[in-house]
């Protein structure tokens, strides 16, 4: 609770002993510590367990049953998870990427995350702008379950401009995660850490556009060190927010060029499709028709069709896996 880094809590348990030792020890002030970390050791446990029952929050311990198999496995597991909403516990696979993302990139991660659902998978990824949100839109927009890591406190929704999709994410039976107890603020430092949780809630960590250097390839490093598969999805050489997939296919990651082809390799990692919805079905027919002989752009599709953009783009990642349109940025092409 007291919202230290990580690694410097380890190394406090480390020297004291046990993590009781060390809250005495914080607690006399033989350990020097901000104000807040003092005051939050100081609150009896029976408070802070009614804090977080009024905010809804459990706290997950390492080893109890509810804890995440695969979080366990990894390096460095968190000891505590502050949870809202129950953990999905299908296969899951995290799709991260950059914030500064391009339009093709966003309608690439809707695509994926609509695809992750229709194959009863669960998506991971942070709750930031960009990729980490779209990815979670084409999820919930298309029924499926995700879960979201925050490099915050579990009760401190950032960016504020994403609280319509945390919300959503837990009302479509998602659940959000984070190692830092309720009030603690989004500080720079917090972020790289929540990476390693995000590839290992995960068997499979696809990154869609990252540049050279940022939290995507942080995140697909952590992947790669808790041997987990990394997929990838290529880009123009020139194009800023390629860089970074590209090199990572280079140097082995796995390209993934579609839904289908990433329903397909991530297969061989979580196995078959658990509830995969077949080209053609629901809603389809509708949103071909709604394209024209020509084509138009999503936006426009979305208008016409008069719905929400969750059920389009899935209808979308159905119909470009059967090949019958292309996806072309944020245009949408009937197939030749």
């Amino acid at each position: 609770m007291a919202g230290l880094h990580p690694q410097r809590a380890r190394a406090l348990v480390d020297d004291h002993g046990s993590a009781a030792a060390v809250v005495r020890a914080i607690a006399e002030g033989r350990v020097p510590v901000p104000a807040r970390a003092g005051d939050a050791v100081a609150r009896p446990i029976e408070e802070v367990m009614a804090t977080l029952r009024r905010l809804e929050v459990e706290a997950v311990v390492r080893g109890e049953p509810a804890y995440p198999i695969l979080l366990e496995e990894i390096p460095d597991p968190p000891e505590v998870l502050f949870v809202r909403g129950p953990i999905p516990g299908a296969p899951a696979v995290a799709v991260v990427g950059t914030r500064r993302c391009t339009a093709y990139g966003r309608a690439v991660a809707r695509s994926y995350g609509a695809a992750i659902a229709a194959a009863g998978w669960v998506l991971v990824s942070g709750l930031a702008r960009g990729i980490d949100a779209e990815a979670h839109r084409g999820t919930v927009g298309s029924g499926g379950a995700g879960i979201a890591v925050l490099g915050s406190g579990p009760n401190v929704v950032y960016p504020a401009e994403n609280r319509e999709l945390h919300d959503a994410l837990l009302e479509a039976g998602g659940a959000v995660v984070t190692e830092y107890p309720p009030g603690t603020p989004p500080e720079a430092w917090r972020f790289p850490l929540r990476n390693r949780i995000i590839a290992g809630l995960a068997a499979a960590t696809v990154v869609v556009e990252a540049g050279v250097t940022g939290g995507a390839l942080i995140t697909a490093s952590a992947a790669l060190e808790q041997g987990r598969p990394v997929l990838a999805v290529p880009g123009d050489i020139d194009r800023a927010t390629s860089v970074g997939c590209n090199l990572l296919i280079r140097d082995g990651a796995i390209p993934v060029l579609g839904p289908e082809d990433l329903v397909e390799a991530l297969s061989f990692v979580l196995g078959p499709p658990r509830s995969r919805t077949r080209p053609g079905g629901s809603g389809d027919e509708e949103v071909l028709a709604a394209l024209g002989a020509v084509g138009c752009s999503v936006d426009d599709l979305v208008a016409r069709l008069g719905i929400a953009p969750g059920p389009v783009l899935a209808a979308l990642a159905r119909l470009e896996a059967a090949g019958r349109i292309m996806m072309r940025g944020s245009s949408v092409l009937r197939a030749s």
